[in-house]
């Protein structure tokens, strides 16, 4: 499975700099208002990510603390579920609140629907861990395709 997780990683890499490299070829013309866009863009994008960040150390500090860590993964895919949300109006990616809404609904159905520990072979497995990281990895790796088909298109390299 690793050898699968780490090839997936890479095609998507590969795929992202393909799209940068295509996207050189795009006439640089920015104007005034485009810039201020831009810069209006990249703080924003900053503070969800900061926010994001801070949310996830809070989880780890409190879930350690009430001595409940197999929460932690559960907690932090609803959290990055939820930051998909306010990036989906400011990218205008209509497909943001899709992945957003599906890591959270994995979130809390796992919650609520998966122990937290199951044995295996005699191994005590963190289910939410596994759970919530393949669901999350198929979610992600799903976004980051159709992103890149997106983008595709975008630049003509594929017919609409």
């Amino acid at each position: 499975m690793l050898v699968t997780a780490v090839a997936i990683g890479i095609a998507l890499f590969i795929g992202g700099f393909s799209l940068i490299r295509a996207s050189r070829e795009l006439t640089n013309q920015v104007s005034k208002t485009d810039l201020r866009h831009g810069k209006r863009t990249s703080f924003w994008f900053n503070i969800i990510f900061a926010a994001e960040g801070l949310a996830i150390a809070i989880t780890i500090a409190v879930s350690n603390a009430t001595r409940h860590p197999e929460l932690i993964p559960v907690i932090i895919a609803l959290i990055v579920g939820v930051h998909f949300f306010p990036l989906a109006p400011l990218f205008q990616v209509r497909l943001y609140y899709f992945t957003g809404a599906l890591l959270c609904l994995l979130a809390i159905m796992t919650w609520l629907f998966v122990p937290g520990t199951v044995t295996l072979g005699g191994h005590q497995i963190n289910a939410f861990m596994s759970v919530v990281g393949f669901g999350s990895a198929l979610i992600l790796w799903g976004t980051g395709l159709a992103i890149w088909l997106m983008g595709r298109r975008l630049l003509g390299i594929v017919p609409k």
